[in-house]
């Protein structure tokens, strides 16, 4: 018999996930949602095809875990990389300030014709990513061991 992994199954080993549908895209994003990243930790090879970003990743699967045994919430460090990207393209965000720190609010797919589509990174502050793919493959794998947070604090959003 077998059954969904859960939460509570990867305990504190590290993530390594790969999406290649939209319901899979959906659990990537919400395992993202709220990672801090510097604008230098993003970059795409267009000969490879893929796009990557270093992103200080808030561990959501942990959360729960972390406030019911009263200890401080954790981030890690974590490789977004999506592969067979054709074309990349943004809005709102000056790639000159290399000071500038972006915060993921989440990741969608919008389907196109044969498997292509557009992806598309929306950051806070009203800053977005949009990636042209050919086919979906989205990969997110923890690369360091997790930390505490600076903040101490899950991050929150105003209703």
């Amino acid at each position: 018999m077998t059954e969904d992994a859960r939460f509570e199954d990867g305990g504190d080993r590290p993530l390594k996930l790969i999406a290649m549908d939209a319901e899979d895209l959906s659990v990537v994003s919400a395992l993202a949602q709220d990672a801090v990243f510097p604008i230098t930790e993003m970059q795409w090879r267009p000969a490879r095809r893929q796009f990557a970003i270093l992103l200080n990743r808030f561990r959501w699967e942990d959360a729960e875990t972390a406030a019911r045994r009263k200890r401080p919430v954790e981030r890690v460090q974590s490789v977004l990389a999506v592969s067979d990207v054709l074309k990349v393209q943004s809005q709102g965000v000056d790639r000159g300030d290399k000071d500038v720190i972006l915060s993921l609010l989440s990741i969608s797919f919008e389907p196109g014709e044969d498997g292509t589509g557009r992806l598309v990174l929306t950051l806070a502050g009203d800053g977005a990513i949009a990636l042209e793919v050919e086919t979906l493959e989205v990969a997110l794998q923890d690369v360091t061991r997790p930390y505490v947070a600076p903040s101490r604090q899950a991050p929150r959003h105003p209703e």
